[in-house]
């Protein structure tokens, strides 16, 4: 079984703006290597963002192809519910839900671009990491190479 992961809206918007790290971690997930999960708040933030009309030109697809990769993406996530919050913990609350989702879940992963936001907050997980796509993916093909 592959690992469980929640990844920030912010990996979901940079990967369809460039081909760098949150690129290659959202390719990961249709490769099976994880699976990422999402509930109810995430998926309004990703459906949010990818409609954003000051985020339009840095997008390097038509909105009909961002809303098609959207639902291919959702095919491929484990859809969890969140009946507990930690509020507040992290400094920015818009971060919350990504945390209890991950809780909620067992993920083992939080894969983010604001790892320090993450590593801010009032409360410890040390069983869940927070860490960068670059990070995520070298521990990730690292343990692929292992087995």
């Amino acid at each position: 079984m592959s690992a469980l992961i929640v990844l920030d809206t912010n990996i979901l918007v940079s990967a369809m703006m460039e081909t760098g790290s949150a690129h290659q971690a959202l390719a990961a997930c249709f490769k099976r290597q994880a699976t990422p999960l999402v509930g109810s708040a995430l998926l309004a933030e990703y459906e949010s963002l990818l409609h954003r009309p000051e985020l339009e030109p840095r997008y390097l697809l038509a909105p009909e192809d961002r809303e098609a990769l959207l639902d291919d993406f959702l095919a491929v996530c484990r859809w969890q519910s969140v009946y507990f919050t930690f509020r507040p913990n992290l400094p920015d609350e818009a971060d919350n839900h990504v945390l209890e989702l991950a809780l909620a879940g067992g993920a083992t992963t939080i894969v983010t671009q604001n790892v320090r936001d993450f590593q801010r907050g009032e409360l410890r997980f040390p069983h869940l990491k927070i860490l960068h796509p670059k990070d995520w993916l070298e521990e990730l093909y690292h343990d692929h190479n292992d087995c």
